[in-house]
């Protein structure tokens, strides 16, 4: 406790960049994992093969090396902070677990439904706004809330760049203070914080859609 309390401002600081972190590459990760898991099942083969690409390219390379690539590389070209190279990198490589998610649940929706809605008088956009996307969203729930508790557990990435989050902030910790082992301890805790909540949430919305369906 000794410890929380002498650094209780430092962690504070490194939770509050991990949250911003988290929130902005969730968002991102969700629209870009979205319009590529669309490009996957679009018509069009241009569009088929550059969203394969896209989630293969990202799906399979550490993003240890995704992160280091745009601070070391990218970041010469276009002028970023540790922070948003950790947060842009986390962002491209879970929307690349989203897209697959989304796909999939895209792919269960039965033909007839995109097929009607063509019929009715709707755009291939518009019916996959209203017809097909909400019903691969609820399938696809499960499998988007581990995504986004790996997002979490990810953001710790940042570290490696400088990106001022809480296991950078606790890496300061445990060198100046030589307590390693409790720190790390306070460093999960933190991350607790964030996970448990969003996973029991995620389970509720799972229950309450299921009792709408």
């Amino acid at each position: 406790m000794t410890l929380l309390q002498h650094y209780w401002p430092v962690f504070i600081q490194g939770f509050g960049y991990t949250l911003l972190a988290s929130f902005i590459a969730l968002v991102g990760s969700l629209i870009l994992g979205t319009l590529f898991a669309i490009m996957q099942v679009s018509s069009m083969k241009w569009a088929r093969v550059f969203g394969d690409v896209y989630v293969q390219i990202f799906r399979n390379i550490p993003l240890l090396i995704i992160t280091l690539f745009l601070y070391l590389a990218v970041a010469k070209v276009i002028k970023m902070t540790g922070f948003m190279a950790g947060t842009i990198g986390l962002m491209l490589y879970t929307s690349a677990f989203v897209a697959e998610s989304v796909r999939a649940g895209i792919l269960s929706i039965d033909n007839g439904q995109m097929e009607g809605a063509r019929a009715n008088g709707l755009s291939f956009n518009q019916a996959m706004r209203y017809i097909v996307l909400p019903q691969a969203f609820r399938v696809a729930l499960p499998s988007l809330g581990n995504q986004f508790i790996n997002l979490v557990k990810n953001s710790s990435i940042l570290a490696f760049v400088g990106g001022l989050d809480l296991m950078y902030q606790g890496n300061m910790v445990a060198a100046t203070s030589f307590d390693t082992f409790t720190t790390y301890i306070i460093i999960g805790v933190f991350y607790l914080v964030i996970t448990l909540p969003l996973s029991y949430y995620i389970q509720y919305l799972e229950r309450h859609l299921k009792r709408k369906a």
